[in-house]
Order: structure tokens, then C-alpha cells, then sequence
């Protein structure tokens, strides 16, 4: 088949991102992040370190990445348009997160105490966010039709951004205790709740 050839090649290359992200995790771990060299996680995949930089163009993103955004944002796609914008957002990330939390579970922990505990990833995740937060406004309204509009979905994307960023450090705090899909349905329930209640 045409399509055959192609299809093998991105399953190729997404097994050795994997290999890649799992033995840079390692590595993080045991000797901890800005100890850890690129030629080191390259060695320990059996890859050059060039072909670590074509997978992941920073260091940081060898912690950072995933494939939680484009999972949510075709979720968000899926869902009414009439439905409550924060209901919306909290149902579509439910949806992407039973899809690969269960076989993510440890690497996402091991990857979220990293965060917290090491500033460079933390500065470069507040990056990554600004961005995030755009598409998911663009997703959760289109093309917004005036700056009103616009301010609006990016204050709600960017809040509830905010509830699922304390709901995972919550987790990673509490070591993994409680299953971090919870966590996330309740932080996003109090957001909807208290914006509910308005000024009265």
C-alpha cells in the first residue's frame, strides 16, 4: 500500500523519541538534570547526540514534551459549541488524558517533580504556556470577532490552564497518592463554581 512506508517511518521515529525521552528521564533522575549531558542521554539510547537535538531541539524539552496539547485541542473540537466554555475545557481534557494517562502515569510524575525542582524547566514551561494558552482560546472560541471576545476566551483558557497546573503540582506533592484525572475534574469544578457565583 502507498500509505504503508510512511506509516512505518512515523512509527519509527515516535518509538525512538520515546527511547530517546525515557533514558534522558533516567538519567535525570539518577544524576539529576543540569548534571546530566546530551552526549550522555545520547549514548545511553544508542543515538548521536545530533539526532537527540532533531527530536527534541532543546534540553528542556526533553522533559517538557508530550502529546497532551494536540490530544485535548482534537477533543475540544469534538465537543458542543454551546456547551459552557469551562465545562468544555474540563471535558475535553478528560477525554484526552483517559487516552494516555494510565501508560504515562510514572513518567509524568517523574517528569512534574522535575519541574518544580529545577528552574530552568520551570521558566521554559511558562513559555510553552503563553502558547498553549492561545491555541486553546482559539479552539474553546475560533476566530474570536473583536478584542472583547478575545480577552475573554484568554482569560478562561488562561485560568483554567492555571487550575490544571495546581492540580498536577498538588499530585506530584502528594506523590502520585491520588489519580491526577481527579484531581483536574475537581480543581477545573471549583474554577467553573467560584466564577459562578458573580458579585452577589
Amino acid at each position: 500500500m502507498p500509505g504503508s512506508g510512511a506509516g512505518l517511518r512515523e512509527r519509527k521515529k515516535a518509538r525512538t523519541r520515546r527511547l530517546i525521552q525515557e533514558h534522558a528521564l533516567r538519567l535525570f533522575l539518577a544524576k539529576g538534570y543540569e548534571a546530566t549531558t546530551i552526549e550522555e542521554i545520547a549514548a545511553a539510547a544508542e543515538v548521536s547526540h545530533m539526532t537527540v537535538f532533531r527530536y527534541f531541539s532543546r534540553k528542556e524539552d526533553l522533559v517538557l514534551a508530550d502529546e497532551y496539547d494536540p490530544l485535548i485541542l482534537q477533543q475540544l473540537a469534538a465537543r458542543p459549541s454551546d456547551e459552557p466554555v469551562i465545562d468544555r475545557f474540563r471535558r475535553a481534557l478528560g477525554g484526552g488524558l483517559s487516552r494516555i494517562y494510565a501508560a504515562d502515569r510514572d513518567a509524568l510524575l517523574v517528569r512534574t517533580r522535575l519541574i518544580l525542582n529545577t528552574p530552568a524547566l520551570r521558566a521554559r514551561l511558562w513559555e510553552q504556556q503563553a502558547a498553549t494558552e492561545r491555541l486553546f482560546a482559539q479552539a474553546l472560541g475560533g476566530h474570536a470577532d473583536d478584542e472583547g471576545s478575545e480577552l475573554h476566551l484568554r482569560v478562561v483558557a488562561s485560568s483554567c490552564l492555571a487550575a490544571v497546573t495546581t492540580a498536577v503540582a498538588i499530585w506530584a506533592e502528594r506523590d502520585g497518592a491520588e489519580e491526577l484525572p481527579d484531581l483536574i475534574d475537581q480543581s477545573l469544578i471549583c474554577l467553573r463554581d467560584e466564577l459562578g457565583r458573580g458579585d452577589g
